[in-house]
């Protein structure tokens, strides 16, 4: 329907271009709607372009969505614009203080390589994780996003000896789940990780019941499951991603000198096609449907 956002957000025409409909908070107002309050969690690198990922596949629920950007007091932010941080970014206590949110995006990070315990901000967290685990209707982590809320489960990763990287095809593996139950029996997604989690491990926690395995794809794994109570909804691919996205992490990595990085499977570096943007936008479709759904006030 409509992402609320500032007048003067700097993208806000390109939204528009992408026939999403945006408006300002006193227009929300007016149309006598509650907006969904989304909290988003965008640890990525230069924060402020990443924005646009998601705000284009929210903008397409039919719900009117008012974003939320959450920013982490225990992290530098060095690659983002402050001024745009200082102006749109708030700490997640502030975000939480007078309104409840409705759900929580939890993004990419890279340090898949690193251990949670020594990632500086690891511990602000896992404060996070646990008030949105006993107070969101369903927290939804990306890549890094997602190895933390199983982190938070008692899942931890493990680092590969060659980065994750490219688009894999993806099995639906719960064809009756509110989420992912009108997606295809099998998808595109995304990869683009240097860590993961085993097979093994995770179909071991879910025969404990303490998970639910929603997606798999061979080559990278399960893809997509979430926890027991349905309040964590993972998934390790990056749905987000253009196809562009890809290729100028590879070429930065191949800048870097890294061996561990081969070019992403089966996407054409000269011709890049987006084969899971029907992906993408089914997940947060669908995801804001199961939030509005099962949001209790």
């Amino acid at each position: 329907m409509t992402i609320v956002l500032p007048k003067d957000y700097h993208a806000l025409s390109a939204l528009e271009k992408s026939k999403v409909t945006c408006i300002t908070t006193d227009e929300a107002l007016k149309e006598d709607i509650r907006a969904l309050r989304i909290g988003i969690l965008n640890i990525m690198p230069k924060a402020e372009t990443y924005e646009f990922r998601l705000l284009q596949p929210l903008g397409r629920s039919v719900m009117q969505i008012e974003p939320v950007w959450i920013k982490l007091k225990t992290h530098k932010y060095q690659s983002s614009d402050q001024n745009h941080l200082d102006k749109m970014y708030i700490p997640f206590e502030e975000a939480v203080a007078k309104e409840p949110l409705d759900g929580l995006i939890v993004t990419g990070a890279p340090v898949e390589e690193i251990p949670f315990e020594e990632v500086i901000y690891w511990e602000e967290i896992k404060r996070i994780l646990k008030y949105a685990h006993h107070n969101v209707a369903s927290t939804l982590g990306i890549c890094w996003g997602g190895l933390a809320l199983a982190m938070y489960l008692g899942i931890d990763k493990v680092v590969y000896p060659e980065k994750l990287f490219g688009v894999y095809e993806t099995k639906n593996l719960e064809r009756e789940h509110p989420i992912t139950g009108e997606m295809d029996d099998v998808f595109w997604c995304a990869q683009s990780r240097h860590a993961g989690i085993p097979d093994e491990i995770l179909e071991e926690e879910a025969k404990k019941g303490s998970i639910r395995l929603l997606a798999h794809a061979k080559g990278a794994g399960y893809t997509m499951f979430e926890s027991s109570d349905q309040r964590f909804l993972i998934h390790l691919g990056h749905p987000e991603y253009e196809p562009r996205r890809l290729i100028e992490e590879y070429q930065r990595d191949v800048a870097k000198g890294r061996i561990d990085v081969s070019p992403p499977l089966n996407l054409d570096l000269d011709n890049p096609i987006n084969t899971w943007r029907s992906h993408r936008n089914e997940l947060f479709t669908q995801w804001i449907k199961y939030v509005h759904e099962t949001t209790s006030y």
